[in-house]
């Protein structure tokens, strides 16, 4: 991966898709080392926040790229206090940004089937990834309810199946249970979301043996692997901790499923 860099970067577009979830467009100035031309689907940011009192950045995966442009997207829902600031950003503002970091998705080089599975805030570094992937593509996206988001944009890249909580759009469930009937006739399987839904992802790839690619969600402090404070365990001993874990700033986001241990 390329190397992360701390940059200045500037809003240039900001659209509220829903009354919680801000899609923001940045541009950072040096075009040759900007993270719009250096990220990989899958990989995230660090966003360094106004506010001194804050003092942990905020990490935000990386939605979407515009190379030619310099631009790259970030989507988040507020969570809390940090986001919340974050969302009252307006376009010409400026703000410190560390990036790209992690590890994103393999894509393969070949044109074949591809399982794409997203859950709530986990959709959105999966679009970058859809779009990037050649091949026939298989979407499944799962939301609390019929206030969806992205979903025209997915479907200029694939088929989208939708599942929602409350049954008021697509299948009543989760996305595991929108998949119960697939004939699961894929060559790989990539996924983000929360973690019962990884899970169900790796209970799949098991079964019918297809090598699955899952970005874990978790919660950082510096971003970098320094703090170990976003372990999750591992089915390999890790030469850093010496432990069965891995770092998921570090090591991740995206492992391969099997590598992983529920």
């Amino acid at each position: 991966m390329e190397k992360a860099i701390k940059t200045t970067a500037i809003l240039t577009g900001k659209t509220e898709l829903q009354p919680d979830i801000f899609s923001f467009w940045f541009k950072n100035s040096d075009l040759e080392t900007s993270i719009a031309n250096t990220a990989v689907p899958g990989q995230f940011v660090m966003v360094y926040l106004k506010d001194k009192s804050k003092v942990l950045p905020r990490p935000i995966s990386i939605c979407e790229v515009d190379k030619k442009n310099g631009l790259f997207r970030l989507i988040f829902r507020i969570m809390g206090e940090g986001t919340k600031e974050l969302s009252k950003m307006e376009v010409g503002e400026y703000i410190e940004i560390l990036g790209p970091l992690g590890n994103g998705f393999l894509l393969p080089q070949k044109e074949e089937q591809y399982l794409i599975v997203g859950g709530g805030i986990g959709i959105f570094p999966l679009l970058e990834l859809v779009k990037q992937l050649h091949g026939t593509k298989q979407i499944v996206l799962g939301y609390r309810n019929k206030d969806t988001f992205l979903v025209e944009e997915f479907q200029k890249y694939g088929q989208v199946q939708i599942a929602t909580d409350d049954g008021s759009l697509g299948t009543q469930g989760t996305v595991i249970d929108a998949l119960k009937n697939d004939t699961m006739s894929y060559q790989m399987i990539f996924a983000c979301g929360p973690l019962p839904m990884l899970k169900g992802v790796k209970q799949i790839a098991k079964k019918y043996n297809i090598p699955a690619q899952i970005s874990m969600e978790e919660r950082m402090a510096c971003g970098i692997g320094a703090c170990l404070g976003c372990v999750c365990k591992s089915t390999e001993l890790d030469p850093h901790s010496n432990v069965y874990n891995k770092r998921v700033c570090k090591d991740g986001p995206v492992f391969f499923a099997d590598a992983i241990e529920f």
